[in-house]
């Protein structure tokens, strides 16, 4: 994997903080509403969990924590019952173990998740979240233990006024603006999402004067790592600031004019050149999906059925007219069948 050079980003004055994120990101922070901002006063483009997404990674967790019960009741069981006498293995006995147990898949499991998986469980890592500190940095063992110890005792699965437990911790996140529970409100934490929303960005466009010299460019040696970076490139352009934005496009062009050929023309900015490239190189490859599947259109013709609008309509069901003979010098468009007779055919079994 080719390592990429770390992009500076538009930094503002101190006291106003600059939006950092995708060139498409809807203006009003509809998207980057976790209000984190970093110590150069620079807003980060990351989303806050909402009842939904964490309301399925719980289930997820749920389904894990069932596991792990199930998996500590198999193997402690058979440990207790043969290491220990019988005198020891009582009703309080057994009230402790379990007691154990579901302190261990209660608050063991996620404060044990959060710390060795950087702040994700298995139902947030599935869906995208992760917990952090209030101010966006990582969070601490207290904090895990805080929130999971809060988590169950007024939220899930509520021990204290289960029904009224629930009620208010759904309204505390509905009600919060960046959708925190009592649990992170109690430990300072918040859940955020890794997955950022990318809208779609059009392939960059070829000018009409380098589109002689991209036509008779060899691309055989341009990789799809190269070619990617280069489009990254392209479309976070608007985000570099100068020198560089300009350093890195020099760098990029040194990679592809190192592949390709012939040479560039002479004083053309290696942006131009770097999206004559990669216009080229989509058109070509819009052309040889066309002919690949106009081959396997006419090979398979199953797999490109005809639309319904373009299929004609059948025609009627008309009962054929009887044979009859033909008019002179007129040869009938069907051949009339006559009965074989044994003169006819001069068969030797006649």
């Amino acid at each position: 994997m080719r390592a990429q050079p770390p992009v500076p980003t538009r930094v503002g004055p101190a006291d106003t903080p600059t939006r950092v994120g995708p060139a498409d990101t809807p203006a009003g922070g509809r998207w980057a509403d976790a209000g984190l901002i970093s110590g150069e006063a620079v807003e980060l483009d990351v989303r806050a969990a909402r009842l939904g997404s964490r309301v399925l990674a719980l289930l997820i967790d749920v389904v894990g924590q069932l596991l792990c019960a199930a998996l500590l009741a198999l193997t402690l069981t058979p440990v207790v019952l043969i290491l220990l006498p019988d005198p020891v293995v009582d009703r309080a006995f057994t009230g402790a173990l379990e007691t154990l147990g579901l302190v261990l898949v209660l608050v063991g499991y996620p404060v044990a998740w959060e710390r060795l998986n950087h702040g994700r469980t298995p139902g947030k890592l599935a869906v995208g979240l992760r917990v952090v500190s209030a101010d966006g940095g990582p969070v601490e063992l207290r904090q895990s233990l805080t929130r999971a110890l809060v988590g169950v005792a007024v939220e899930w699965p509520g021990l204290v006024l289960p029904l009224l437990s629930w009620v208010a911790g759904v309204t505390v996140m509905l009600t919060d603006p960046r959708g925190r529970r009592l649990g992170d409100l109690v430990a300072g934490t918040m859940v955020v999402h890794t997955r950022t929303t990318q809208g779609w960005r059009p392939a960059p466009r070829i000018i009409p004067p380098l589109a002689g010299w991209a036509a008779t460019l060899d691309l055989t040696r341009l990789d799809d790592a190269l070619a990617l970076a280069v489009r990254q490139y392209l479309t976070r352009a608007g985000q570099i600031v100068e020198p560089y934005r300009s350093r890195l496009a020099r760098e990029l062009w040194c990679e592809v004019a190192a592949v390709t050929a012939p040479k560039s023309p002479p004083g053309v900015p290696e942006p131009l050149l770097l999206a004559a490239v990669l216009a080229e190189r989509n058109r070509r490859g819009t052309l040889r999906l066309r002919r690949n599947r106009a081959l396997t259109a006419t090979l398979w013709p199953d797999l490109h059925p005809t639309t319904p609008a373009a299929v004609e309509p059948p025609a009627p069901a008309v009962e054929p007219p009887a044979p009859g003979p033909a008019p002179a010098g007129v040869r009938p468009a069907v051949p009339v069948l006559r009965s074989a007779s044994p003169e006819d055919s001069g068969s030797p079994l006649s």
